[in-house]
């Protein structure tokens, strides 16, 4: 990532620690992220699914879980949903397939269109 020109900054956990709680860490991160428009966030855990449920519960946060398979659901999370978040599922694509994912992630732009642009807005409206 930072090859690409992106600031990288690792939330850790820096080594696997089996009694830490992936909401520790995840929280966190949809937090920064949403303070800070434009800027994105990789959560990595086991499925993604856990990570990605955490950091949605953040008001602004639109993670989007990936754990294989057609990298096309990549691309539509960031043009469609406007994405902020990519929760990687560990236990399911190796470390190649994540960067992969990982740089077509940040590459894409949100397409704009006003479907999804309003569908958005929804999302993001306060409770």
């Amino acid at each position: 990532m930072r090859a690409q020109g992106h600031e990288v900054v690792d939330r850790g956990p820096v080594m696997l620690e089996p009694k830490d709680d992936y909401p520790d860490f995840i929280e966190p991160l949809a937090e920064e992220v949403v303070a800070h428009p434009g800027s994105f966030g990789i959560a990595i855990g086991g499925s993604g699914e856990g990570e990605a449920m955490a950091a949605n519960r953040a008001q602004g946060a639109r993670a989007a879980e990936y754990y294989g398979g057609n990298l096309d659901i990549v691309r539509a999370a960031r043009e469609h949903n406007d994405a902020n978040i990519l929760s990687l599922g560990a236990r399911f694509i190796n470390e190649e397939h994540a960067k992969e994912a990982a740089v077509l992630f940040l590459s894409t732009p949100f397409s704009g269109e006003e479907r999804h642009a309003r569908r958005i807005k929804k999302l993001d409206k306060p409770s």
